[in-house]
């Protein structure tokens, strides 16, 4: 599957009008292990790519999830809204697991989300960090059906972001940083050519890939059996 190539006159134009259309994957809760889709090169993809990695979890943790999603997935969103949070008490915090989540979006709305969550919101043209970025990723999944189903997307979007402290200048000086745009899609285009990834949530843990929502239950015996 080839990637989606973003343009930046598709994104300012796009999110305002762009039905949400991507390939998502989800799965049934279950407490058995799931299988893997297939096998990866774990050193290669845990090389960061054109832009930092936005990562939670000591480097050394034994074990090491890349979660690819999109912002407009409401699988990616279920995972986020009713498991993360609970799996991060539990393996990330006690140093057990390095978590990266890497961009995958499928749809204008989706890229300009994640670029948002990149821009620092008082100064744009920095990147944020993971202590922004991580939060202003669980505030648009939090609110996705909000921003992601509105008829006016980028005013939906324009007043989540005041809420992480955007101007309006802010929020347009984000979106029009095409340099940031094009390392969003390289980001995209990487997963998909180098490691398999075409549908969201799409998780490399430990070498496989495995692609689709993960109950907690069904995620920490996955763990379990890597440590």
């Amino acid at each position: 599957m080839s990637a989606i190539q973003l343009t930046k006159r598709q994104l300012l134009g796009g999110i305002a009008t762009t039905t949400i259309a991507f390939a998502a994957v989800s799965k049934a809760a279950a407490a058995d292990i799931p299988e893997s889709e297939g096998t990866v090169d774990m050193n290669a993809a845990l090389k960061p790519g054109v832009l930092p990695d936005m990562a939670l979890g000591p480097e050394n943790a034994p074990v090491k999830i890349i979660e690819y999603m999109s912002m407009t997935c409401p699988h990616c969103a279920h995972f986020h809204n009713t498991t993360f949070e609970d799996f991060k008490k539990k393996y990330i915090d006690t140093g057990k697991v390095r978590f990266i989540i890497r961009e995958f979006p499928f749809d204008p709305a989706a890229a300009a989300a994640f670029m948002l969550a990149r821009c620092n919101p008082q100064n744009p043209t920095d990147l944020s960090t993971p202590q922004q970025y991580f939060p202003m990723v669980s505030m648009l999944f939090k609110q996705q059906e909000t921003w992601a189903a509105a008829q006016d997307k980028r005013a939906a979007l324009l007043q989540m972001s005041k809420l992480a402290g955007f101007s309006e200048e802010s929020f347009t000086k984000c979106l029009t940083n095409q340099k940031l745009l094009d390392e969003v899609n390289a980001t995209r285009e990487r997963g998909n050519s180098e490691f398999g990834v075409n549908a969201t949530p799409t998780f490399l843990i430990n070498g496989k890939r495995y692609a689709g929502d993960m109950s907690l239950d069904s995620l920490s015996a996955l763990v379990d059996s890597l440590m």
